[in-house]
């Protein structure tokens, strides 16, 4: 694979992940969440024991102070609670509230239908091919 095949290549990989995150915020615009808020929510509900902020932010791919500051406004629209640890007074626990359920499974069915959208006329076999090719590169980026 020439240079320039490689650089198209990583310019529409940056392209396809930038489009796609603007094209489900602005589909769950209406919900009243910005991106980073409604992602806070999806990577805490596929915990299967409540995270820590730590784990969260983590999750998330966030600093500390970042998830803090989420947390406090998803905090203030009733969506989450912060729970003590009491073996560590330091460490706080997160908690989806009863509140956030319903928006959380309308965020996933929104996010389903973009999904079906967008892999639309793509074969398993090419899929299968990208995800490859994509694991390769990842397994590559983390040998660093």
């Amino acid at each position: 694979m020439s240079l320039s095949d490689q650089h198209r290549f990583a310019m529409q990989v940056a392209q396809l992940s930038r489009s796609w995150r603007a094209e489900l915020d602005r589909r769950l615009a209406g919900l009243g969440l910005s991106q980073a808020r409604w992602l806070v929510l999806l990577h805490l509900a596929r915990f299967d024991e409540l995270p820590t902020q730590r784990q969260l932010a983590q999750s998330v791919g966030v600093e500390g102070p970042t998830l803090a500051r989420l947390l406090d406004g998803l905090e203030a629209q009733g969506l989450v609670s912060r729970q003590a640890v009491p073996e560590d007074r330091r460490a706080k626990k997160i908690a989806l509230s009863p509140q956030a359920q319903p928006l959380i499974t309308e965020i996933e069915a929104i996010s389903t239908q973009l999904r079906l959208e967008l892999f639309s006329g793509i074969t398993e076999e090419d899929l299968s091919c990208c995800q490859r090719v994509h694991a390769q590169i990842l397994s590559n980026l983390e040998k660093r």
